[in-house]
């Protein structure tokens, strides 16, 4: 067996634990880093398919910013994580279905490309994956697609925001804009009043005449 062959499957392995843990573990920021480990594990695999433009981008794209921003929400949104999980075994068996069916079907294809003869490759097919034919297809073929993505992934972001900043009644809340109006008279209220040591003598000649009219009597 061959050592780009022994790679594959280390790295398929991998793969499947740290996906399978994604949606296991119990803490949502262990999900979360069980994913980045996925998701390096898919780009060694683009690496020995020679694809070296997808493997960077997922990890950038995704582990860089995808996966904080995950986290993020996780963090910020205050997510009742058990309220979530009371219908899990629920879903189980249909989700468990559908998986069963998506691993069957993807080992028929597997199956069926290692049972075929070996088919000539084209001499095109070899800079399939590289950066400058992947800008080229971007730029020019798929250019509206491109920024289709790019407007959904920005309305994703903002959505993100709204929903960290929104109001919430265990917080509490001010507005920036309310703030920056104010003014000190709005704030600050000077009152007359004696002082401490006048209210204090006062009261010390007080109580003297009344103890002097007590004798007096």
């Amino acid at each position: 067996m061959e050592f780009k062959t022994v790679l594959f499957y280390a790295f398929s392995v991998v793969l499947v634990l740290a996906a399978l843990r994604v949606i296991t573990a119990r803490n949502p920021v262990h999900a979360a880093l069980f994913l980045v480990l996925a998701f390096f594990s898919a780009a060694g695999i683009w690496m020995l398919l020679k694809a070296e433009f997808l493997a960077i981008v997922l990890v950038l794209v995704y582990v860089g910013a995808v996966m904080v921003l995950f986290l993020f929400v996780v963090m910020m949104l205050d997510i009742n994580l058990d309220k979530m999980r009371e219908g899990f075994w629920g879903y189980f068996p249909l989700a468990a279905t559908i998986g069963v069916i998506i691993v069957l079907e993807m080992a028929a294809v597997l199956l069926r490309s290692f049972w075929a003869p070996e088919a000539q490759v084209p001499a095109a097919s070899n800079t399939i994956g590289t950066t400058k034919a992947l800008g080229m297809l971007i730029y020019t073929e798929y250019v509206y697609a491109f920024e289709v993505a790019a407007v959904i992934l920005l309305v994703a972001i903002v959505a993100a925001v709204a929903l960290t900043l929104r109001r919430r009644k265990d917080s509490k809340y001010f507005s920036p804009a309310e703030a920056v109006k104010v003014k000190s008279t709005d704030r600050v209220r000077l009152v007359k009043m004696k002082s401490e040591s006048t209210r204090n003598n006062g009261n010390t000649g007080d109580d003297a005449q009344a103890s002097g009219a007590e004798k007096q009597s």
